[in-house]
């Protein structure tokens, strides 16, 4: 098989009818250069030169082969800089799994800054719960996966995985701003609570926020969507300790942090230690800056 290195080698000896000239201008010895084209006229089987007393002539084969070759070297050369361009993340795929609420509030943020800067890269975006993502994460389905942890029901996440926390939210009460109810969970004990589903990580840390302060919630309504939660308490029907990020001020709604040992919610970004995806630290560095600034509930981590 013909080597492109020996093609560029030919084509300077032709342009510049001079071995020791090509050698100047490709930065090889005359020697070097003389050995690269006898190994190339071995392989073709073709006199590529004439040597004379006082140089060399290109014969028409070499002529020949010089055009036959320039397509094949231009498309080596574009070649060469994509794989350049691949190696530094500026194209590639990355494929970013989040949950719900961060789709909200971070991940419009640090996608747009993410194609600003590498308009070519190819970003793909699933949503799903932490435990879903996490599978996918460590099957090979995604590149960086966005997953949170209760202060109060904390996990262990699998082995091989490297973790970067972006941001802790306090956990904020909501209640109907008319409703004439306490902003002290420790006053609640006989109101009507709406909380997430029953054996996810929100409902075990609302059970033990609510055990901390001596009572057992009496829950009325379960979601797992935030804006759905939010209008259920606007509408004074029950009310609701969510994650900052669920929380949107308006709608009727008075919201209060809510100040017990460990009522937080860490949000992180996990990857395989192991992902050489050169489009990983730039990620990274985007979800960091879309972390929302002056929040009075959110409050940006540092890790790096």
């Amino acid at each position: 098989m013909l080597k492109p290195l020996h093609l560029l080698t030919l084509k300077a000896v032709v342009h510049s009818a001079s071995f020791a000239l090509a050698a100047r201008d490709l930065g090889y010895t005359a020697s070097a250069i003389s050995q690269q084209i006898s190994a190339l006229e071995k392989e073709t089987g073709l006199v590529l030169f004439e040597r004379e007393a006082h140089g060399i002539r290109p014969t028409a084969a070499a002529h020949r082969l010089v055009d036959l070759s320039t397509h094949v070297l231009a498309a080596m050369d574009d070649l060469d800089h994509q794989v350049q361009e691949l190696a530094t993340g500026a194209t590639g795929r990355l494929r970013l799994g989040s949950f719900p609420t961060a789709d909200v509030r971070l991940v419009p943020s640090a996608l747009s800054a993410l194609v600003e800067s590498h308009p070519r890269a190819r970003i793909q975006l699933e949503e799903g719960e932490p435990e879903e993502l996490i599978t996918a994460l460590s099957h090979g389905d995604l590149d960086v996966a966005l997953v949170f942890e209760y202060g109060l029901s904390p996990r262990q996440w699998p082995g091989g995985l490297t973790r970067h926390d972006l941001l802790r939210e306090d956990l904020v009460l909501l209640r109907a701003r008319d409703s004439g109810l306490s902003g002290q969970l420790s006053q609640l004990s006989e109101a009507r609570w709406i909380t997430s589903r029953e054996d996810t990580a929100g409902a075990r840390s609302f059970i033990r926020l609510c055990a901390s302060v001596g009572f057992e919630a009496a829950v009325a309504f379960r979601s797992n969507n935030y804006d759905v939660v939010r209008q259920l308490v606007s509408a004074g029907l029950g009310v609701a300790v969510v994650p900052a990020l669920g929380h949107v001020p308006g709608d009727g709604i008075e919201a209060t942090r809510v100040t017990q040992r460990s009522a937080h919610r860490t949000v992180m970004a996990l990857h395989r230690s192991g992902n050489s995806n050169p489009l990983l630290p730039a990620v990274l560095r985007c979800l960091r800056r879309a972390v929302p600034a002056g929040e009075p509930y959110l409050h940006p981590t540092h890790d790096e």
